[in-house]
């Protein structure tokens, strides 16, 4: 008998794609003008909080916005038309992504590694982005349908990665020894507490506190440099 492969899970938007997926389409509907202008200048609005960091919590702010704003367009929405519309995103920024995860992939899939996407984004675009990397397999927010159009109804994954990568780690009998995560937000904590080798990548305010009180490896990639961080004595020395 074979024995078991160790996985890695990686989270998808900001630790591999540079942008995050789910508010390119969002972007994208708005140009359509699937989402309403009224409806898309509140995330406008939320967005700019963010980006001039008004306060810790405004890039979860913004989020909340985005996804209200989403799931009212997309309900009711063909899905040949959203599919067209998903496809015209993945070609702008599929390749748009960070050298170190890129490069990670790469290395872990020549060692043999069972890979694993686990992501917050829709279903729709995270599986092309795993075919496109050649992972193993992936867990996404799931949108339902109904007579070939899309409800509000969905299968978040948000707050439930630990819970979908048990399911990928059984139904692939993958091996938690030399076992790997990355990922960039608190959201990807219980992930990452799961495997031998967590990774914080260019993490947010409250994971790298929380990074640094379990001595996890941290990495920063700015511009085209990469910064490797370990954990020394409670704090961190550059390697």
């Amino acid at each position: 008998m074979n024995k078991p492969a160790p996985f890695a899970a990686f989270d998808i938007d900001g630790t591999i794609i540079r942008w995050q997926l789910f508010h390119a389409i969002g972007d994208a509907m708005a140009k359509q003008e699937i989402i309403s202008t009224d409806d898309y200048q509140q995330v406008r609005d939320a967005r700019m909080k963010w980006k001039t960091r008004s306060f810790d919590d405004a890039f979860h702010d913004y989020e909340q916005v985005l996804i209200n704003v989403f799931d009212k367009g997309l309900k009711g929405m063909p899905i040949e038309e959203f599919d067209a519309l998903v496809d015209g995103v993945f070609e702008i920024y599929h390749e748009q992504v960070y050298t170190y995860t890129r490069d990670l992939i790469t290395q872990l899939k020549q060692q043999g590694y069972i890979l694993f996407a686990v992501s917050g984004s829709p279903h729709m675009i995270v599986q092309k982005f795993a075919e496109r990397y050649g992972f193993d397999d992936y867990a996404a927010t799931k949108y339902l349908s109904e007579n070939g159009t899309y409800t509000a109804e969905k299968d978040i994954s948000l707050g439930k990665k630990s819970e979908l990568l048990k399911n990928l780690i059984s139904k692939h009998n993958a091996s938690y020894t030399q076992s790997m995560a990355i990922g960039d937000t608190e959201g990807d904590i219980a992930m990452l507490e799961m495997v031998e080798q967590p990774i914080a990548f260019n993490p947010s305010k409250k994971f790298f506190q929380h990074a640094q009180q379990q001595g996890w490896k941290v990495i920063v990639e700015r511009k085209n440099m990469i910064y490797e961080l370990e954990a020394s004595d409670g704090s961190y020395r550059l390697v």
